[in-house]
């Protein structure tokens, strides 16, 4: 089963080098690794991503950088992996989705148990990311055989998807930039071809890298706007977004009082603020970010 690997990664060289380390210590290796660029600057100063390693070039936005990895895979792999630049994964990561896809036809999306998300605080470094996946290793006990759960859709910082069965389905290029929700736009899409399906043991850390990341209030407009955007196209329910958009601004509103060092919260909440003005005055368009 021939495995393509699809990172999609802007403004961040810095930590393409010690990925693609992190990425030869799989214990199976894919057999294309796609680094979806904006230009040369995205990649290390040395420019040198070794011979394995196929460098795509074009605009920015997670979207149409993913997208330039579906179509240059079309027909050389069978499993189509994304990872966020900062998905750091155990050493049998790689091998465990693909005995997943092997050992079960009617799969056709993959995501793997994120045991640290630092997106969701201050974000860990490199080494605290090998410690804790050490550490985890160390102390589960894992069947003999990965266990398998049925989920509604893939996060986005680590999923996999069966090569054939994403057919002509396509990231949604209107959700730019950071392209918020997009992995459920994505993998909703091709619920009624298959299962989707959390493994387990594909264990992860997601080092929650703040370097390169969209604007707060730009982020915050996506929070309100993406996922209404989404319902309207029948991809998510009216009242996941709508517990989706109130936690979020709840969130905000109590952080732009005490806010953390990390998180742009009173950006986020003039964001999300704009994306209710306009939501209101019937504008239900994501690209609106480009222009705030």
């Amino acid at each position: 089963m021939r495995l393509g690997l699809v990172i999609a990664t802007h403004r961040r060289p810095e930590i393409i080098a010690p990925l693609l380390g992190m990425i030869g210590r799989q214990s199976v290796q894919p057999d294309y690794i796609v680094l979806s660029v904006v230009d040369d600057s995205d990649l290390p100063v040395s420019k040198d991503v070794g011979l394995s390693t196929i460098v795509l070039r074009g605009p920015a936005g997670s979207c149409v950088q993913r997208n330039r990895g579906i179509d240059f895979l079309h027909d050389r792999a069978d499993v189509v992996v994304f990872l966020d630049d900062d998905f750091w994964m155990a050493p049998d990561y790689l091998e465990t989705v693909q005995n997943v896809f092997s050992s079960n036809p009617d799969v056709v999306a993959v995501t793997g148990n994120v045991i640290a998300d630092g997106a969701t605080s201050e974000g860990f470094s490199i080494d605290e990311a090998d410690a804790m996946l050490q550490q985890y290793r160390s102390n589960r006990k894992d069947a003999e055989h990965p266990k398998v759960v049925p989920v509604e859709d893939t996060y986005g910082c680590n999923m996999a998807f069966r090569e054939r069965s994403i057919g002509d389905v396509r990231f949604d290029e209107k959700l730019p930039l950071y392209g918020w929700q997009e992995d459920v736009d994505f993998s909703a899409q091709l619920r009624a071809r298959g299962r989707i399906v959390k493994v387990e043991r594909a264990v992860g850390v997601h080092l929650g890298t703040k370097r390169g990341k969209t604007s707060g209030m730009r982020f915050g407009y996506s929070q309100v706007v993406n996922p209404i955007y989404i319902v309207f196209k029948g991809n998510m329910r009216f009242g996941r977004a709508l517990v989706l958009i109130t936690k979020n601004i709840l969130a905000n509103l109590a952080g732009s009082i005490s806010p953390e060092p990390f998180i742009d919260r009173r950006g986020r909440l003039r964001g999300n603020l704009t994306g209710i003005r306009d939501l209101l005055l019937g504008r239900l368009d994501p690209s609106r970010i480009l222009r705030l």
